[in-house]
C-alpha cells in the first residue's frame, strides 16, 4: 500500500516539475523548448 503511494507521489513530482519547466520557459519567451538555439532562432523551424 505504502509503496504504491510513494511511486504515485514520485511520478506526480516528476510530471509537476516538467510542467513547471515548460510553463516557466514559455513565459520567458522560449519558442522551442528542446532546441539549444531556442532564444536565438528567428524562424523556430526546429525538427526535434
Amino acid at each position: 500500500m505504502w509503496e504504491t503511494i510513494a511511486v504515485i507521489g514520485i511520478v506526480l513530482l516528476i510530471v509537476g516539475g516538467a510542467l513547471f519547466y515548460v510553463i516557466r520557459s514559455k513565459r520567458r519567451g522560449v519558442k522551442c523548448i528542446g532546441c539549444p538555439h531556442a532564444k536565438d532562432c528567428a524562424s523556430c523551424k526546429c525538427k526535434r
